[in-house]
């Protein structure tokens, strides 16, 4: 059992039927040497009482931010800094909604917006809350600014309805605590470069062409990277996303562009091509809008675009040790990865079928197939943060063993 002997922890107690739970996570936190202070919300003190929290942390909890005996002991910055991890269990659809907004409108999240250290959140909602697509959203804000999560879990509820919303168990909740603590660095002294997004190929100044990558896998591996200790540059095409924390981050727009400022930032010793780049861009775009007319529609004439992952895995002395492609296929997908791996000459190509049924493209979720020259790798399903540490995890391992172990 790991010690968090000396470690201090924020415990953060929103509404919602699972705050009972978080008594039994101050318990075993304390067993194991830590810490706790706790705020109560407003919603998380229907669930459980101020008493019982003091009682197992064995400190003042704390519930109101314009209390001016609070303010004289234990000021809201003060107490929001102190800590070396925020906790934020249940964390409620609204306190990440919160989060996400920088609401800071109780004692709660206040400190939250007014913290300078890392956040774990561990959400709890009903099943339809939580696949909402503004709770969707509010999560990828949230992971793009550094907020760790844990869980949910799928199954039985409060409310009577079963799937995704349950809170992590207590000592899940621990085991993230834990591992936020042990430190893994495998990648620092690293450089590590990732692709993202769509490309824009423009047609006229208004239109262009483009396909629907969102990019959400593509910041995810960055930012799993950046926790790995590896100094990491994200390319990145126009999406929606926030730029992932501790990550160089550099806009593009078309794929002329892409390759130029991934050729920029050689040499690294990883290159992850998770961006969705256009085959095709239009020969001679015109400079002023294309009118509307009764006539036929104005024919494109169209040209091969740069081809990047390509480009990186020859890039001569250049060339990174590892160089990664990604294959967004429709059918016969590993068949087409195994056959996109060798006429590109990258070490890695990861697979993952986007057909419209799977959801893949703009959603949060993914199932690949990790191709090398060993063999095929086929993961289960999981969210696209949870691809990118395990791809991450991956590289890391293949970094650390001697060159002549199959990677260029």
């Amino acid at each position: 059992m790991m010690t968090l002997a000396g470690k201090r922890l924020l415990l953060i107690v929103s509404g919602g039927i699972a705050a009972y739970k978080t008594l039994d996570f101050v318990r075993r936190a304390r067993e194991r040497g830590a810490a706790v202070r706790a705020i109560l919300t407003r919603g998380g003190a229907e669930f459980v009482t101020p008493l019982s929290l003091a009682a197992l942390s064995e400190a003042r909890v704390f519930t109101d931010l314009f209390s001016l005996t609070d303010e004289a002991e234990m000021g809201h910055i003060r107490l929001s800094r102190e800590a070396d991890l925020v906790v934020v269990a249940p964390a409620s659809a609204d306190i990440l909604a919160k989060m996400a907004a920088g609401a800071a409108d109780d004692l709660a999240t206040t400190a939250l917006l007014a913290t300078d250290k890392p956040v774990l959140a561990a959400p709890a909602m009903n099943v339809r809350m939580w696949h909402h697509p503004a709770t969707q959203a509010n999560l990828e804000t949230l992971r793009a600014r550094g907020v760790l999560t844990v869980g949910p879990e799928q199954g039985a509820m409060a409310c009577g309805e079963y799937g995704m919303g349950r809170m992590a168990e207590p000592e899940e909740i621990l085991a993230a605590v834990e591992r936020y603590f042990a430190v893994d660095a495998r990648l620092a002294g690293r450089r590590a470069l990732v692709t993202s997004g769509p490309t824009f190929e423009a047609i006229d100044p208004v239109r262009y062409i483009a396909n629907r990558s969102s990019g959400r896998q593509g910041h995810a591996v960055a930012r799993a990277l950046a926790r790995l200790g590896a100094e990491t540059t994200l390319v990145t095409g126009p999406t929606a996303l926030a730029d992932p924390a501790g990550v160089k981050v550099v806009h593009i727009e078309s794929a002329t562009d892409m390759l130029a400022r991934c050729c920029a930032a050689l040499p690294v010793d990883v290159a992850v091509c998770v961006a969705a780049v256009a085959d095709w861009r239009v020969e001679a775009p015109a400079r002023q809008k294309l009118k509307k007319t009764a006539e036929r529609p104005p024919r494109l004439e169209l040209e091969a675009n740069p081809d990047v992952l390509a480009s990186l895995a020859a890039a001569g002395n250049a060339r990174p040790r590892l160089v990664i492609g990604f294959a967004a296929e429709t059918e016969s997908v590993i068949e087409n990865a195994r056959a996109k791996r060798a006429k590109k000459g990258c070490d890695w190509i990861v697979a993952n079928d986007v057909s419209p049924a799977t959801g893949t493209f703009g959603g949060s979720r993914n199932t690949v197939h990790v191709i090398d020259e060993g063999g095929v790798e086929s993961w289960p399903a999981m969210t696209k943060d949870e691809v990118a540490e395990r791809l991450s995890a991956r590289i890391a391992d293949t970094l650390a063993a001697p060159a002549a172990a199959g990677v260029s």
